[in-house]
């Protein structure tokens, strides 16, 4: 039977080493060697006795997911093609700035939402990942850049899939994430992106205090329908609602992110409809470039088109970020996800 030590919340380890007859020091030993020395499995516990490394190494997968592909973008950031024991693969990202590292998470194999400006969507819902899958990307990417002196002080939950359709293991993981005798990545640096599962929302505050991004995209429903299909279930009513009742922190505000494509929701009137929209609630909105994909029927705004969005909410005194794409010449930028052992190898640095 499967040892699964990484997704325990440290009680939880506590108790674990109690059913093995071990006293609770080795549980401390156990979540230091996983979460502050990044030991990639068991054995590597050169500390803990013998006896007891060899009956968890029996039962214990290793912590980490193996690295199936790697690419590098020209502005620097990392994308690597992990893969799990069961030979699913998922994407993570490693963006890197000046003062910080952010790494970007997925959380499900795949998506069912089928949003058709994201890659992701084509490619259907294979499973949930576990809460140790999802943390295991973390410990992955920080044990691979430290060589390099290389930080994640940020992580970002908007990878593949859809974090509220798994709600249970991201809210476990972002507990481990959080845990201060470990990775210790405070609610400030993580962010929980979602397209809006309204019953969700408010959960969220009430069980992690992160921040929270929506996936808006548009403040009509007949045209947020067609480009996020979540909305025929969940509509902009529903969102609105659950947003003016979330518990929010104080001094934090709601991100809201706005995807800019041509023809499609980027008027001078849906700058004003969405100023409305947000009205009396406390937001940032990041305006995004779409990201070309092969097989898209999307085209991303022109630059001026864009600025002139910005301009009708700067106008509105909405703080609002023109976000700049990363890693789109290694399908690393938002929407982009998707296997990247089947793209062709003109579209990245492939370094293993």
């Amino acid at each position: 039977m499967s040892i699964q030590l990484i997704g325990l919340t440290r009680p939880e380890m506590v108790d674990f080493v109690a059913t093995l007859g071990e006293k609770p020091f080795r549980a401390r030993q156990l979540w230091s060697w996983i979460y502050v020395k990044l030991a990639p499995d068991v054995g590597a516990m050169t500390d803990l006795p013998k006896e007891f490394r060899a009956r968890l190494q029996a039962d214990a997968p290793p912590f980490w997911p193996q690295m199936a592909e790697h690419r590098v973008a020209v502005d620097g950031t990392e994308k690597w093609l992990l893969e799990y024991p069961d030979g699913v693969h998922v994407e993570t990202v490693y963006i890197p700035e000046v003062n910080r590292g952010t790494v970007c998470l997925s959380t499900q194999v795949g998506c069912s939402l089928s949003c058709p400006f994201c890659q992701t969507g084509t490619m259907g819902l294979t499973r949930n990942l576990t809460a140790a899958e999802i943390i295991g990307q973390v410990l992955f990417a920080r044990a691979f850049l430290a060589p390099q002196g290389k930080r994640v002080t940020n992580v970002v939950i908007m990878g593949m899939g859809e974090p509220l359709y798994n709600y249970d293991a991201v809210v476990r993981a972002v507990r481990v994430l959080l845990d201060d005798c470990g990775l210790a990545i405070g609610t400030r640096r993580i962010t929980l992106s979602t397209a809006g599962v309204a019953p969700r929302l408010g959960a969220i505050g009430r069980d992690l205090g992160v921040n929270l991004a929506i996936s808006l995209h548009s403040v009509r429903n007949d045209v947020r329908d067609k480009i996020i299909p979540l909305n025929r279930k969940y509509n902009l009513e529903s969102i609105q609602q659950a947003i003016r009742t979330y518990p929010l922190k104080k001094g934090r505000c709601f991100t809201w992110e706005y995807l800019l494509l041509d023809g499609v929701n980027d008027s001078l009137e849906d700058a004003q409809e969405l100023v409305a929209f947000l009205k009396g609630i406390p937001s940032k909105v990041n305006l995004l470039g779409f990201n070309t994909w092969p097989g898209s029927p999307f085209k991303p705004s022109p630059p001026e088109v864009m600025l002139r969005f910005q301009e009708v909410l700067w106008r509105a005194k909405l703080v609002t970020v023109l976000r700049e794409s990363r890693g789109a010449d290694i399908a690393a930028a938002c929407g982009q996800l998707k296997w990247m052992a089947n793209a062709s190898a003109k579209d990245g640095n492939i370094l293993s």
